[in-house]
């Protein structure tokens, strides 16, 4: 059995400190008298006292620039690592050689935590992803039979309806499977491999299209100023973005309400604003609206799934972007886009440069 190493505490680490400092100051003083009194002949009226605590204050300084060392700067470390986890970054692991024995405990706990949030979240992530896989066959099948049916001359009226209503559920299964999916491969850190030039102008006015049906029913207005802007990445994972925003404005948009859309430059970013004349967010709500499956709107009677911002947040993330909210005055609710000018990605920079 291997013998545990013994270090010190944190108490008797302080204590033996302490008294050093003490000593140390009382010897520094008797010598510094001394030396000036004795060897340089320098006549001096300062007591023998007042060098004691001159020199004991200049012995402070030293000790607790050794402590900050010492002791404050593996808190420190603790601290950066513990805001790391608190993001969701399981992986992270901590090494010290301080001879304190509580920090050593503390380092080694943590990573003992740390391992076991990381085990847990990827037992989870692959059951999710294993699950998402199995429920997408089945529910494929029944949409493509339901279609089948649609518009036959078997079916009535009566049955045309119900059809139309499976098949609007099964593609609404079909999407939060999708997400379910990517998340966790964003999640996973495996980005598809794909990146294409393409205009991110063109493309938003694109996903505004694809949404007419949503808008056009609530008479919602665009204003939309766009400058002609070329980006490469994958084309598909930056659509659903713009798709997720403009569709969470126009869902949260009153009726004849407008959406103000912004695209432009800014130093080495892309910055995009969308805008809606919403009833904003609410302070209580504003932290959570990029978690997974959390609805503002607890009672479900909006459509959504509670992924659509969380899968913007990753996949911006993955292109090391940001995305920000904020609520506007006196209505109204705004997102803030920013993307590197340069995809370090498509660029394929090693891991370590990719940190902007």
């Amino acid at each position: 059995m291997k013998k545990k190493r013994r270090h010190l505490g944190l108490w008797l680490f302080f204590a033996i400190v302490s008294f050093a400092e003490l000593l140390i100051s009382l010897l520094l003083g008797l010598g510094a008298t001394y030396a000036l009194s004795y060897v340089f002949g320098i006549s001096i009226d300062l007591s023998v006292s007042t060098l004691i605590l001159i020199f004991t204050c200049l012995t402070a300084c030293i000790v607790t620039l050794f402590i900050n060392q010492r002791v404050l700067s593996p808190i420190r470390e603790l601290s950066k690592a513990m805001n790391k986890v608190a993001s969701g970054d399981f992986k992270v692991r901590l090494e010290t050689v301080s001879p304190i024995e509580d920090i050593r405990d503390i380092y080694e706990h943590f990573n003992t935590m740390t391992a076991a949030l990381d085990k847990t979240e990827m037992l989870q992530s692959d059951f999710v992803s294993n699950v998402s896989h199995e429920f997408k066959t089945p529910i494929n099948a029944i949409e493509g039979y339901t279609m089948l049916l649609q518009g036959t001359a078997q079916t009535t009226a009566e049955q045309n309806d119900y059809i139309d209503n499976i098949l609007l559920n099964t593609s609404r299964l079909s999407d939060l499977i999708g997400n379910i999916l990517l998340l966790s491969k964003l999640d996973n850190q495996i980005l598809p491999e794909s990146h294409t030039e393409f205009r991110l102008d063109e493309q938003l006015r694109q996903s505004i299209l694809m949404l007419e049906k949503q808008w056009e029913p609530k008479e919602i207005e665009f204003d939309v100023d766009l400058d002609e802007i070329s980006y490469t990445g994958n084309e598909s994972m930056l659509l659903q973005v713009w798709n997720n925003l403009i569709g969470n404005a126009i869902k949260f948009n009153p009726h004849a309400g407008l959406i103000s859309i912004s695209l432009q430059k800014e130093d080495d970013n892309i910055l995009c604003t969308i805008d809606d004349e919403g009833p904003g967010i609410s302070a209580e709500e504003m932290p959570h609206i990029f978690d997974k499956f959390y609805q503002s709107d607890s009672s479900h009677k909006q459509e959504g799934n509670g992924l659509g911002l969380a899968l913007v947040k990753r996949i911006i993330d993955a292109y090391h972007g940001s995305v920000l909210v904020e609520n506007l005055q006196p209505k109204g609710c705004r997102f803030t886009v920013r993307l590197p000018l340069e995809n370090r990605i498509a660029a394929g920079l090693p891991a370590a440069e990719q940190i902007t």
